[in-house]
Formats: structure tokens, C-alpha cells, sequence
């Protein structure tokens, strides 16, 4: 592994209430609020993975590949923040440690593992990113 690759989690700020279609996974009425999607980035071009998902949730980018693709193309959401975990494989311990202290939405980003879910929900995003730093730490010490 390289220092470009590893485990995110990205934070999103849905402004209204959406009800959104997530490709096969079907669709899913959302809160307006915030909302972690947990990712890993091991691939050809690492991290660079997350400027895609920037430019998708700019408008810059039209194609969903990813379940998230389908909550960053939404015009009322917005990406704030993303937390990283460099050199690391930790996207299920840290998808279920943000799910174990949120509101986890079932069946979004864990088409590929044994998790409910890669995609929680929270009422704030600062309480949110308290709860995705604190999985983030805790998966490092594992």
C-alpha cells in the first residue's frame, strides 16, 4: 500500500428531505441532515477516488458507479468534509463503528462485504464528524 490509498469516509449535508433511487439497491427516503459514507480507496489512483466524488457532488460529473454516487448527484446535497485513514483496509470497522453510534441506512455501500450498511445518518454534522473521527482512531488501534 502507498500513502495515496487507503480507508475515507465522507461527510454530506443533505439540506431537504429526499426520497432517492440508489441504483439496484433501490430507493431510500432520506432526512435532511447529515451522512457518513465509509469507502476504502486501493485501486489505480487511490484517494484520487475522492475528487471523483467531489466533482459528482459538484455537478461536474455525471456518472454513478458507487451507491453513494446516487446521494452526491442530489442537488440538495452537499459534500463537507472527508476523514482518512492512510495505508489502512479499516472501511468495515469503521462503517459499523459510525453505524453502532448513528442511524445506519440499510443496504447502501456494503454490496461487496458482510455489512448492513457503509451509509449512516445523523441529525448534525459536527456530532457526525465527532463520531467519524473517533471510528477512524479506533480502527488504527486494532
Amino acid at each position: 500500500m502507498t500513502a495515496d490509498q487507503g480507508t475515507y469516509t465522507l461527510l454530506l449535508a443533505l439540506e431537504e428531505q429526499a426520497t432517492i433511487t440508489f441504483g439496484a439497491a433501490g430507493e431510500r427516503s432520506l432526512t435532511a441532515g447529515a451522512y457518513a459514507y465509509t469507502g476504502s480507496a486501493f485501486g489505480t489512483g487511490g484517494f484520487a477516488r475522492i475528487d471523483r466524488h467531489r466533482e459528482l457532488a459538484a455537478g461536474e460529473r455525471d456518472a454513478r458507479h458507487w451507491h453513494v454516487d446516487y446521494l452526491l448527484g442530489h442537488p440538495d446535497t452537499q459534500f463537507t468534509d472527508v476523514i482518512k485513514t492512510v495505508g489502512e483496509d479499516v472501511e468495515c470497522p469503521v462503517a459499523r463503528a459510525i453505524a453502532d453510534e448513528t442511524t445506519p441506512i440499510a443496504g447502501i455501500g456494503a454490496s461487496d462485504c458482510d455489512c448492513d450498511t457503509h451509509l449512516a445518518y445523523a441529525p448534525e454534522v459536527e456530532d457526525l464528524r465527532l463520531t467519524v473521527d473517533r471510528a477512524h482512531e479506533r480502527a488504527q488501534g486494532d
